[in-house]
């Protein structure tokens, strides 16, 4: 018995600002394909899976955190710096011999080539990052193996610059290497003398990640490389009529669209909103989280980001949320996970005078196969933002078309089509 999407319903409001100016069909549309997650084909969380994917999403922003500090010098207020967290190694067996092949949405990819002749690539659209990376040709990791790889002196526009670049985990594993500009090519958007890391040294626990590498799509302020992501790089370029670019994540016809929005993928006007651009995300403001007809909790920030799976809240937050939800219960403590019944059938409403984003994709799975208990794709967990920011990953994003401004300084959202 599978979790059905539609039982349990949250809605998520944000203070709406003033529309930027619409940038329709003038980019640059790039398809992407759905890769791994955290539920099996029976429809039950892994939750080894579960607990690699907050540990992932801590390490990912401790780091971002530190390039921040290192970049304008502070953190926003009530932002960490948290220890790393180790990545607990994938399960051999399930319970009950449970086939593990993935049918959740943990990762979004498409292709870009780097290099003169192009050397292709497969890469996650990370919108929580802001640095290009790919395995490089002296890269003698295991997880190397199976991965494309760059070959400098196979490129005549590679360039080797000063400066290396290191990424942690908490099992002691690290993605480094040197620092190279040369020519990027994103959906024939052409981008000369873009920053990027080919990492000589790959030893993460996401060995089994089908992508070969990361392009990272936040702000400049997050970038441990110091120079502009690809977009912004794009945009100065004049290789894309603006800094501008649209995401629809689902299991099916999922794309990136640079330049500006893809109008056939949503219906009605995208409802944008201002971030926080001192944190370096794609951070709103403004929010607050309703179950049925009760506002729970409001006036937090949310930072959106499709490179995380699932939506994080700080835990005393998600307690009133889920205390919200009859039948609710925690299934484990230390990740701040919750379980609900199935029957549980709360809707979601908005009586605010903002647009209510209903997230419906909100069941992870369930907790057992035919337990009829559904793990929530919201946890509570400290990710190192403070008591008042909320991280919402693909979760969120699947139930939404996402438009991420640079130009108007926003982050919207419209109903998918």
């Amino acid at each position: 018995m599978f979790c059905k999407v539609t039982l349990l319903a949250l809605a998520l409001v944000l203070v709406g600002s003033a529309s930027p100016v619409v940038h329709d069909n003038h980019g640059v549309r790039i398809p992407m394909s759905r890769r791994s997650g955290i539920t099996t084909v029976n429809g039950v969380v892994d939750q080894s899976k579960l607990k690699a994917a907050t540990a992932n999403a801590i390490n990912k922003h401790r780091q971002n955190l530190l390039n921040l500090l290192h970049n304008v010098g502070r953190l926003p207020k009530g932002a960490h710096v948290k220890e790393l967290v180790t990545v607990p190694p994938p399960s051999g067996k399930k319970r009950q011999s449970e086939t593990l092949t993935d049918v959740g949405d943990a990762e979004w990819t498409g292709d870009i080539t780097i290099g003169t002749p192009g050397q292709p690539f497969v890469v996650d659209f990370d919108t929580g990052s802001s640095d290009l990376w790919v395995p490089f040709s002296t890269c003698s990791s295991s997880t190397c193996t199976s991965k494309n790889k760059y070959t400098a002196h196979q490129s005549s526009t590679s360039s080797k610059k000063d400066g290396t670049f290191t990424i942690e985990y908490g099992d002691g594993s690290t993605v480094s290497g040197p620092v190279y500009t040369d020519t990027v090519v994103v959906g024939g958007v052409n981008v000369t003398d873009q920053y990027f890391s080919p990492v000589t040294k790959d030893t993460s626990t996401v060995s089994g990640d089908p992508s070969d590498g990361i392009m990272g799509m936040a702000w400049p302020a997050i970038s441990q490389l110091g120079h502009n992501p690809v977009v912004n790089s794009a945009f100065k370029a004049g290789a894309i009529p603006a800094e501008v670019f649209g995401m629809k994540l689902a299991s099916n016809n999922s794309e990136l669209f640079l330049g500006g929005t893809n109008s056939v993928l949503y219906t009605g006007s995208i409802e944008y909103h201002a971030i926080d651009t001192s944190s370096g995300f794609w951070q709103a403001q403004g929010a607050s989280v309703s179950v049925g007809s009760k506002t729970v909790v409001q006036n937090f920030d949310t930072i959106i980001d499709s490179g995380t799976t699932l939506m994080y809240g700080p835990p005393s937050a998600v307690k009133e949320v889920y205390g919200s939800i009859s039948g609710s219960s925690v299934v484990d403590e230390e990740e701040g996970a919750y379980a609900f019944p199935q029957a549980s059938s709360s809707l979601a409403s908005n009586h605010l005078t903002e647009r209510s984003w209903v997230i419906r994709s909100f069941n992870a799975g369930e907790t057992e196969e035919g337990s009829g208990q559904c793990v929530g794709a919201l946890l509570g967990q400290d990710i190192g933002f403070g008591d008042n920011v909320w991280l919402l990953g693909d979760a969120f994003m699947r139930n939404v078309y996402t438009a991420f401004s640079f130009t108007d300084s926003s982050v919207g959202f419209a109903e998918l089509a």
